[in-house]
């Protein structure tokens, strides 16, 4: 079964209003791939979300970078997946290295996230991905399999996920995972899900790969058959974007 190519834009704590305006209507006047062969989401800051959503083309998609784990309430700065869904958000980045790292949240906590957006009817882009630490000694699948495994135990359908692998320590510093160094985590997060969830799951799942994606990598990217797509940070809110949401021309044989 083919896999529709995602590309996912996280603008993380950055913008001010004229530059995000800047920033949309660049994307408005790109000329790429149709809905068919890509999809493409971007995550502006909160405060953004509105504007973003209001000015953007309607082929592209907006997410937001974060929700809470269970409904509103006395619960100060956070924003509730339901809240999301009434401004007619689709999509939430879930787990990203930043918030596990910085704001220690646990696979667990992700989970119980992830969970809880899915039954609000949010679709999510799960985060996984290992330090240069647990690169070095060799733990890395079983770092994803168990970031993997915790969102595995908590939710029963996976249409409306997207996996993210991103390694740690390719994320804002320049560094890359080569092609071969990303196939070998998504085939094994893909051969993961087929042992533990289902050959379906397996089949169908988009495992999307982040960290330091640019311009210049993405189509050898791209070119790697468990690759399907990309979860890009700072490129994102470059020109440099639109070539990367190209880059589904790789894997559809254009």
């Amino acid at each position: 079964m083919s896999r529709k190519f995602f590309v996912g834009g996280n603008w993380k704590c950055n913008g001010t209003t004229e530059e995000v305006k800047k920033l949309v209507t660049m994307l408005n006047e790109a000329e790429v791939p149709s809905e068919e062969e890509v999809e493409v989401v971007v995550s502006s800051p909160f405060v953004f979300l509105t504007l973003v959503k209001n000015l953007l083309r309607p082929d592209f998609h907006v997410a937001a970078q974060n929700c809470w784990v269970r409904k509103g309430g006395a619960f100060t700065g956070e924003i509730s997946a339901d809240m999301l869904v009434n401004l007619g958000i689709n999509w939430v980045i879930l787990g990203h290295s930043e918030r596990r790292a910085l704001l220690n949240e646990t696979n667990d906590f992700v989970a119980d996230k992830v969970s809880h957006a899915l039954t609000q009817g949010l679709k999510v882009i799960a985060c996984v991905g290992e330090t240069l630490e647990q690169r070095e000694v060799g733990t890395t699948i079983e770092v994803v399999a168990a970031q993997t495994k915790a969102i595995a135990d908590r939710i029963m359908n996976w249409d409306n996920v997207v996996v993210a692998y991103e390694p740690v320590w390719a994320i804002g510093t320049g560094k890359v995972a080569t092609p071969a160094q990303a196939q070998e985590v998504h085939l094994e997060l893909r051969k993961w899900l087929k042992e533990n969830v289902s050959a379906q799951v397996a089949e169908t799942t988009r495992i999307i790969y982040g960290g330091s994606v640019n311009a210049g990598n993405c189509k050898e990217l791209a070119g790697q058959p468990d690759v399907d797509g990309f979860l890009v940070g700072g490129a994102s809110l470059k020109p440099e974007f639109v070539d990367i949401i190209k880059s589904a021309t790789v894997k559809n044989g254009a």
